[in-house]
């Protein structure tokens, strides 16, 4: 995730249109739904990895998303320090804990701490930093342990996507523990845009996408 960039674009954002939202006393609609911003506060923005089809309002699977409560980008370890964290113990510059069976992967080559899963049951205001802004819902889940989502105002998941962050969850392939952040490979950085991630020698690869969590609801 390019944190610097991602930040800067949010903030950017948010001043855009906070001056507009308090004009209008925060009644601005979620994508020409009828639950408006003044039903949520603003917050710092929080950043949801997301598995789903691009082109869907709704589906399954939210067991399966995360959330990173903060910028995971400023909290990023360079691919050439992980020697460093690896005879640290794992322990990365950041503080927090590498996991060697379960690693993540920015756009601009950066390792990144994991998110939390799975992302809580509730409403959440959500942008791509583009032109869409609208509410996610994720519903409690059913007896299966399935978890729906839907977004207001017919907004799709590609609508709310921020194109530019790509994030990647590498796991390994097979029992030798050969998935390592070692094996990828140093060119190609930045990713482009919606494209997918690098492939890692001796990984298992899913591509996540990123939305913005600009805010929160008022009251439950």
């Amino acid at each position: 995730m390019n944190s610097r960039h991602l930040l800067l674009s949010t903030s950017r954002w948010l001043l855009s249109v906070g001056p507009l939202l308090l004009a209008v006393g925060l009644q601005q609609p979620a994508q020409g739904s009828d639950v408006y911003f003044s039903n949520f506060r603003r917050i710092e923005p929080q950043y949801i990895a997301a598995l789903g089809d691009n082109g869907a309002t709704s589906g399954n699977g939210a067991q399966s998303w995360g959330i990173w409560r903060q910028d995971p980008g400023p909290r990023g370890c360079n691919l050439d320090r992980y020697p460093q964290v690896k005879a640290n113990g794992g322990v990365t510059p950041s503080k927090w804990k590498f996991d060697a069976a379960d690693w993540w992967l920015e756009e601009h080559g950066l390792i990144m701490e994991k998110p939390t899963f799975p992302l809580p049951p509730g409403r959440y205001l959500v942008t791509g930093d583009r032109e869409t802004t609208s509410v996610l819902t994720i519903h409690p889940k059913d007896k299966a342990g399935n978890q729906r989502w839907e977004l207001m105002g017919g907004a799709t998941l590609y609508d709310v996507t921020h194109l530019a962050c790509r994030s990647a969850r590498y796991t390994p392939a097979t029992a030798n523990n050969a998935c390592s952040p070692a094996n990828v490979r140093t060119t190609g950085f930045p990713v482009n845009p919606g494209a997918a991630m690098p492939v890692v020698n001796g990984c298992r690869k899913q591509d996540y996408v990123v939305l913005i969590v600009i805010g929160l609801p008022t009251a439950p």
